[in-house]
């Protein structure tokens, strides 16, 4: 249950998203993250806390789809709402795997050229019941480039 719960929040989860920003004003202008070496650790908050950090190449050509978390194969996302910009994150939609229904999740955040923040709501139904699933994801760009064994993988 915990794992399948975790996996419900990945598509969020794994937008990198770093805590509030030191510097709020240039974060005003931001348009988007820095492509380089980056570390995120994800975490669903309740029902089941868990947690988990990865760090991961960020190409330039990856930027957006990683920012609007389309970086997981697993889950097909649609989000009708969807602002990035001005240093913020707001996405509503919905996520679902090949074979299941579609989830209700929301998320939003702040993020600079180095540092990301997302808090994520994901309203799964698991035996007809609404299990409300609260996730964040906090992020921090570690350089501008990647070691070698992570660069080749993206």
């Amino acid at each position: 249950m915990r794992q399948s719960i975790f996996r419900l929040a990945a598509p969020l989860l794994m937008l990198p998203f770093a805590a509030v920003m030191a510097a709020a004003g240039p974060a005003a202008a931001q348009s988007a993250i820095s492509p380089g070496y980056w570390e995120t650790t994800s975490k669903v908050t309740s029902p089941f806390p868990t947690q988990k950090t990865e760090r991961r190449c960020i190409k330039p050509a990856d930027v957006a789809q990683f920012m609007e978390g389309k970086i997981n194969h697993i889950y097909t996302c649609t989000y009708p709402t969807k602002e990035i910009g001005a240093g913020k994150i707001r996405l509503q939609g919905t996520c679902a795997t090949r074979d299941g229904p579609a989830i209700p999740i929301t998320g939003q955040g702040t993020f600079g050229s180095d540092t990301m923040h997302l808090e994520a709501r994901i309203a799964p139904q698991i035996g007809g019941l609404t299990i409300p699933v609260r996730a964040s994801t906090d992020a921090k760009r570690l350089g501008d480039s990647c070691p070698a064994d992570t660069a080749a993988a993206g």
